[in-house]
């Protein structure tokens, strides 16, 4: 198959992206937002942000190495600390490209099977991580098979295919996530599902200005919202920790709803109130 031509960085750049993708749920207090958020983004800007971002998942990892943890974890195994930390940041390689695509690409969506893939690694970790044994099997099982070398070549083949979307379409697809996200938290309560739903915006944004950032360091825009988006971020993932364990033990079921906690709610409430609608 043949390979679309995409911008290669320097290890310095591909670097400062993976800092930022590990602090993307670090906890600041203190971060605040910039006075003005910028919105323009040229079609060049985009084009680079998606080549480092499909960068940094093909350069990352070997498809085998991740084979080895899932079936390492499949027979019956735990893993080591440095074994979970490399699943981690795999994952985590996979859930920034699929931002990308969502972000970048004309139709704003992932690729069906890479998208899969990244549903799988996550629910394969909170098996593991609960020592849930029946989902252990199903979501390992279908990782073998979704990681398998023929669908492997065609899910990169896509991936290096994307048709990336114009400046004015980028624009207003981050305008229509930016009210999903006003319309979602204006309900006093989430259901888990809610609540995953807003996280998911919320991480996508960071992954934005994740990359913006590790492209132009001293884009200090950039860098005060990453850091703020990124402590939302990290207090979302931490309630959606529990809600999962609460599902997974039986203690409370991932339906029913709950409030949002104001360390969440009043900073993504300040967010959405400066962004340019």
């Amino acid at each position: 198959m043949s390979s679309k031509k995409w911008e290669k960085f320097s290890p310095e750049t591909i670097e400062r992206l993976f800092t930022a993708v590990e602090e993307d749920d670090k906890l600041v207090e203190s971060a605040s937002l910039p006075t003005f958020i910028e919105l323009r983004c040229s079609t060049d800007d985009i084009r680079h942000y998606y080549a480092l971002c499909l960068q940094f998942w093909e350069d990352g990892f070997k498809r085998e190495d991740l084979l080895d943890l899932i079936n390492h974890v499949l027979q019956g195994n735990v893993l080591s600390e440095k074994e979970r930390l490399q699943y981690k940041y795999i994952r985590a390689r996979y859930k920034h490209l699929r931002f990308a695509q969502r972000l970048y690409s004309k139709k704003h969506e992932s690729n069906f099977i890479f998208r899969q893939t990244t549903v799988f690694l996550g629910h394969f970790q909170d098996a593991f991580r609960n020592h849930n044994e029946k989902n252990i099997k199903i979501y390992g099982r279908l990782l073998n098979v979704i990681l398998s070398a023929p669908v492997w070549s065609v899910v990169r083949y896509c991936l290096r295919h994307t048709v990336l979307d114009d400046d004015q379409g980028f624009i207003q697809y981050r305008q229509q996530q930016i009210r999903k996200l006003q319309e979602a938290i204006a309900n006093p309560k989430l259901t888990g599902d809610e609540f995953h739903d807003v996280r998911k915006i919320v991480s996508q944004q960071v992954s934005y200005y994740d990359t913006m950032r590790s492209l132009d360091p001293g884009n200090l825009d950039a860098c005060q919202l990453s850091g703020f988006l990124s402590n939302i971020n990290g207090l979302m993932g931490d309630r959606h920790d529990e809600m999962v364990a609460d599902k997974l033990s039986g203690k409370k079921s991932y339906s029913e709803s709950s409030q949002m906690a104001n360390n969440i709610r009043q900073p993504i409430e300040m967010f959405v109130t400066r962004y340019p609608l």
